[in-house]
């Protein structure tokens, strides 16, 4: 996780900004078209249910129309006589039978005739064992089947009411299906049940009262009150259980909605549903939301709509950030080529307002940082001065002690002119050290203090250490910081032959590679390098030492001077004594400039 979040830290800022605008357009333009779809989907569903509605009151009244002529039918068979008589009479002649079944056959013509507009087949059986029918082909059942069956318990059961009942019958090209409206006949004075009453209507028929209003995507199914599918406009859900579709059937019934939504014969769909109470069914009309979604919303056209304006989106979105971080990044470029320590390579300001303002500071940030560094290296180098200034003038007092001690000395012992090259040579070193103020001498002056010094040493301790000078005289004229040998040959003369009783102090200057090289070589006692190739100890005690320049600070002064590849290089090895290399810059002085010139 963590790599991947440094990953995207190092992406550059376009790319950043491209991926969330991009994904920023994506996300609203799919956000968009769903709710669209949703909101388009949930308003088709308000309005088909409008619609939907009416269709089912029609189909309703169209139901109520065939049931009043089925009640119109048994009112004339409960009321008439030769009815009653034919279901009630006992045994006749073959001449009296036929006459009553023709009146019989007179009185079910005119029952018919109040059914003429649907085509059905009526049944009638009674209590004498003797039935009745329209069409036998039609309905094919007879009397005895229908004594022992449930459709005629049921009705006997409920006398006072017309019931619709499913059935299904074998027929030749496979199962029939029916809706059997039957009725109990009732003597009014007796309450003696004489018969009963059977008006058949094929499914395929009852189903033209709503067929012509059904679709794909649009099912209208009768439901029973057990929850059993009497009529449906797909066949293959005839006969079946729905106890499912019969609680949203009574859900919306009892709470009087328009409509239900929920998952119907395995797809989601809108459900609306009429209460048949002459028939004691529902009327149900399911609508598939999916399909008529699709048939109303070109999910198609919407996905090619918002793939173009996530396209031309993109495209704009592409032209206007490469714009915008354009110039920023021509900007950070500039600003990364800016050279370590190298603070005047100012920028070019271009591009946006944003971008020109970011560049002005930048460039007024270089300004303020140059001017201050400036100031910093002035305050320095009169730092240096001071120090330099002051450590002129602190002449270790010893030094002098002993030297005055040892002119008083060479006049005791009547060495005139070695007292007087000695205060000539004390003379010298003071005037160069102390008078003169500079920060820079030449390598000849530098030369002749050492060779003072050395002088002075060799009054002091004798002369067991022999100083040879190797100088080519072509770097006399060179500069060099004041006092800037002299601490190493002074820690030669004290620090390089505690073992041995005389040696030899070589310096050496010369130019090598555009550089100014000094040397200090001893083959004293030499010193294992312990602390580092460049490490030299600082003597414990200074009485007897010149100044208070120890030759720890040597190195740090000529970086601080002239930086990083100028300083001092010590090698050493036990018993072979040591060698100081001081590398510095050529500073041409002021005579060599002047010969230069000419």
């Amino acid at each position: 996780m963590q790599k991947a979040l440094e990953k995207l830290r190092r992406v550059r800022l376009f790319t950043k900004l491209f991926l969330v605008m991009t994904v920023s357009i994506v996300a609203v333009c799919l956000l968009t078209s769903l709710i669209t779809i949703r909101m388009s989907e949930r308003l088709f569903a308000e309005t088909f249910s409008i619609t939907n509605g009416k269709v089912l009151k029609q189909i309703n009244t169209s139901l109520d129309s065939f049931n009043d002529s089925i009640v119109n039918a048994v009112t004339f068979a409960a009321q008439s006589g030769t009815v009653k008589t034919y279901l009630t009479g006992g045994e006749l002649d073959s001449v009296s039978m036929s006459k009553v079944f023709y009146r019989m056959s007179e009185q079910m013509d005119r029952l018919a005739s109040n059914l003429g507009a649907f085509d059905v087949a009526v049944t009638i059986t009674g209590i004498n064992g003797r039935s009745y029918s329209t069409d036998r082909s039609y309905w094919p059942v007879t009397g005895e089947e229908l004594a022992a069956d449930p459709l005629t318990a049921r009705t006997a059961a409920n006398p006072g009411r017309i019931l619709y009942q499913y059935d299904t019958r074998q027929g030749e090209g496979g199962p029939e299906h029916f809706i059997i409206a039957s009725k109990a006949l009732v003597d009014r004075t007796s309450g003696l049940h004489y018969g009963t009453l059977y008006i058949a209507i094929r499914e395929r028929e009852f189903k033209q009262f709503y067929e012509n209003f059904t679709s794909v995507g649009n099912d209208v199914l009768v439901l029973d009150r057990s929850g059993m599918i009497v009529s449906a406009n797909r066949p293959e859900l005839i006969g079946t259980a729905a106890p499912e579709l019969l609680d949203d059937a009574e859900a919306i019934a009892q709470k009087r909605l328009d409509y239900r939504s929920g998952t119907v014969l395995g797809k989601e769909r809108i459900i609306l549903s009429n209460n048949l109470p002459s028939y004691n069914f529902y009327l149900v009309n399911l609508i598939d939301r999916q399909h008529t979604a699709r048939q109303i919303i070109n999910v198609k056209s919407v996905a090619f709509t918002c793939m173009v304006i996530i396209l031309f989106a993109m495209l704009a979105v592409f032209v206007m950030s490469r714009r915008l971080t354009g110039s920023l990044t021509r900007l950070v470029r500039q600003m990364s080529t800016i050279a370590k320590k190298d603070f005047s390579n100012y920028i070019t300001v271009s591009g946006g307002f944003e971008v020109r303002e970011l560049g002005k500071a930048f460039n007024y940030m270089l300004d303020e940082l140059n001017d201050y560094i400036r100031r910093l290296l002035e305050t320095q180098k009169e730092r240096r001065n001071a120090e330099l200034a002051a450590l002129q003038r602190q002449i270790n007092p010893h030094f002098l002690y002993n030297t005055l001690a040892s002119i008083k000395m060479l006049v005791q012992k009547g060495s005139k002119s070695a007292a007087a090259e000695t205060i000539n040579a004390l003379i010298s070193l003071l005037q160069n050290t102390i008078s003169n103020v500079s920060e820079t001498i030449t390598i000849g002056q530098e030369l002749e203090n050492m060779k003072n010094y050395v002088f002075i040493n060799h009054v002091r301790y004798g002369d067991r250490i022999k100083v040879n000078y190797f100088v080519s005289p072509d770097c006399l004229l060179y500069e060099v910081p004041k006092l800037i040998i002299q601490p190493f040959i002074e820690n030669a003369f004290f620090h390089a032959f505690n073992e041995k009783n005389e040696g030899t102090i070589y310096i050496l200057i010369s130019k090598n590679d555009g550089s100014l090289v000094c040397e200090v070589v001893d083959n004293g006692d030499g010193m294992e390098l312990t602390d580092g190739a460049d490490a030299l100890p600082n003597p414990k005690s200074s009485r007897q030492l010149f100044t208070g320049i120890g030759i720890q600070n040597v190195d740090n002064r000529i970086k601080l001077l002239y930086g990083e590849p100028y300083g001092v290089h010590i090698s050493s090895a036990k018993g072979e004594g040591t060698k100081i290399r001081i590398v510095l810059p050529l500073l041409a002085g002021a005579d060599e400039s002047n010969e230069a010139a000419k």
